[in-house]
């Protein structure tokens, strides 16, 4: 799964590295974003094509359309890349919603056998730490001035193999960049797109990742101390 993940870097080192060859629109400042600790229920930037332009917009991390807040289903933050595209939640956004978040690294917790309770947390990244960026799906309205509040997206996850399914069974996709500028363009259909999440995520062993403090466990801590690697973890 993916349940909190890094985005400190500036928005044009990000679009610099994607390089995708379309016009942006909006303001480039040149200040990090320096969001280390981006946690479920906040506002993300998500990189997202409208009109043949790339856009990133504020939009929060997480899904509940009305049918599954009347029936007391709890927003969703992931999807499943075997399921999503044909799901009676995700469908829609699969369809229209397409998006990326950018990224540094993701979090996962290791759980500790026999204790229930006790969990290590570790920080994996790509091993060039390089930006990385993670498949979306979405449902919002950029020219809103007052969000509805079923606008939202969730993170697409795949399995994990190889070394990370040590850390857990499921990781964000990260998509390769030729797949990322497909997956975001409207010519392209829902049934490729469900092509390239099955077939174009950067391999897992082209990741890595360290043991983490227990700080990021915490919301309001937001520094670059906590994707520093730690001594002597839990697990």
């Amino acid at each position: 799964m993916c349940g909190r993940f890094a985005q400190f870097e500036t928005k044009e080192e990000y679009l610099e590295f994607l390089n995708a060859g379309v016009e942006f629109v909006g303001v480039l400042d040149g200040e990090p974003i320096g969001r280390y600790n981006v946690a479920p229920g906040t506002r993300v930037l998500m990189l997202n094509q409208r009109d043949d332009k790339l856009h990133l917009d504020p939009v929060n991390w997480g899904y509940q359309p009305a049918w599954a807040k009347e029936s007391g289903r709890t927003p969703m933050i992931n999807a499943r890349v075997e399921t999503a595209a044909a799901s009676r939640m995700f469908k829609p956004l699969w369809n229209t919603g397409r998006a990326l978040i950018m990224a540094d690294g993701w979090y996962e917790w290791k759980k500790v056998p026999g204790d229930a309770k006790a969990k290590q947390p570790y920080f994996i990244y790509h091993q060039n730490k390089k930006p990385i960026f993670l498949a979306a799906i979405s449902r919002f309205h950029a020219d809103a001035l007052d969000a509805p509040d079923e606008d939202g997206f969730v993170i697409v996850t795949a399995a994990s193999d190889k070394g990370l399914l040590d850390i857990h069974d499921r990781r964000p996709l990260v998509m390769t960049r030729k797949a990322c500028l497909e997956w975001l363009s409207f010519d392209t259909s829902p049934e490729h797109a469900e092509q390239l999440a099955l077939d174009c995520g950067i391999p897992a062993d082209e990741f890595t990742f360290h043991p983490v403090g227990k700080a990021v466990g915490n919301i309001h801590n937001n520094s670059a101390a906590i994707i520093k690697s730690i001594e002597n973890p839990i697990i």
